[in-house]
């Protein structure tokens, strides 16, 4: 995962740059045995994993789309594995209300009062499968809890648990019987990962797993409290204003394409929100750290712009028409931003 280290000017010291890189090379070994861990289960899909553990390290929740059954309440349930944390799985579907997600108060006869009763969003992991079968005030529940981080169930405030993460899918072929995610809360996620096929030689590796005895079982590599530990160093990973400047220029280009002389505006009806910006930078220095660095450079805004971008890009009728996706007006826009 080694990436160049030039063209960045750093304006605090060399001593600080290399106490913070040696901190992160610890962290990186440890988030790297993560990755080797979970290929004991996960067949392929490296790119989708290293993403989600991205997202887990910048403490931001994850949108998840690609056809059934490739593998993503697996992926969940080894990540809760080897972190250590519990997780569930939720099926949303059109008759769903907001208490089956939150929680509710239930009368005890025995003691002739109310207690509450805690919803599965009191979990670690919480996989939101097919979110967008669910009706608007489930889906405004469920990424109203991820903005905040608690619930309130008839008044009373209730603190979910630390870390916390939401993985929500999206089928993208169907249409019958779904609710169209608001953009406005679509913009909560941090990223958005595109899922793929296996290739045929890990269709190979699938089925040969699937067909004998043996299961595989992965270990614990790290806990809960070394999450958390980890998701406030990322905080202290450097940034240089070069850097940061270069990835305002990335947000602001999706926004105003013609200052930055790209004829993009017949594509684009609503540029990337400043939540874009935050989690650029929060999702780049988790890629630093992965790579054993205290300090971004371009190319880790690089790595996550698409899955940070594409889902707060809004294209015209007549760019989708032509066959125009976010991920290529990306594309556009990093190929003329240049980098520091």
């Amino acid at each position: 995962m080694a990436l160049r280290e030039n063209h960045v000017n750093y304006s605090v010291s060399n001593e600080d740059i290399k106490k913070l890189s040696e901190q992160a090379q610890k962290y990186a070994k440890k988030l790297n045995a993560v990755f080797e861990e979970s290929h004991k289960v996960v067949i392929g899909q490296q790119d989708a994993l290293q993403k989600i553990l991205i997202s887990i390290i910048a403490d931001g929740h994850v949108l998840l789309e690609s056809v059934p059954g490739l593998a993503k309440t697996l992926m969940v349930k080894t990540m809760a594995q080897i972190f250590n944390v519990d997780h569930v799985r939720i099926q949303f579907t059109p008759d769903l209300l907001p208490a089956d997600i939150l929680g509710t108060k239930i009368y005890k006869n025995a003691s002739g009062s109310f207690v509450t009763q805690k919803g599965p969003i009191f979990h670690n992991f919480v996989l939101a499968d097919e979110i967008n079968r669910a009706p608007p005030k489930v889906q405004s529940a469920l990424l109203e809890a991820m903005q905040e981080r608690n619930v309130s169930i008839h008044g009373d405030t209730f603190e979910l648990k630390k870390p916390f993460l939401v993985l929500a899918t999206q089928n993208p072929i169907e249409n019958e019987g779904t609710y169209k995610l608001p953009e406005a809360q679509v913009d909560r996620f941090a990223l958005k990962i595109l899922i793929d096929y296996p290739s045929k030689q890990e269709e190979l590796e699938i089925i040969e797993k699937n067909s004998s005895e043996q299961e595989d079982k992965v270990n614990t590599i790290i806990s809960p409290e070394e999450i958390l530990e980890i998701q406030k160093f990322n905080e202290k990973i450097y940034a240089d204003k070069v850097v940061t400047e270069y990835i305002a220029d990335i947000v602001n280009a999706t926004r105003t394409p013609k200052d930055y002389d790209l004829d993009l505006e017949n594509m684009i009806e609503f540029g990337a929100s400043p939540r874009a910006s935050i989690w650029l930078m929060r999702t780049a220095k988790a890629n630093a750290m992965l790579n054993g660095r205290g300090f971004i450079i371009p190319e880790d805004v690089k790595a996550v712009a698409h899955e940070v971008l594409r889902h707060r890009i809004i294209l015209t009728f007549e760019a989708e028409a032509n066959g125009i996706t976010s991920d290529k007006v990306i594309d556009f826009v990093l190929e003329k931003i240049n980098p520091p």
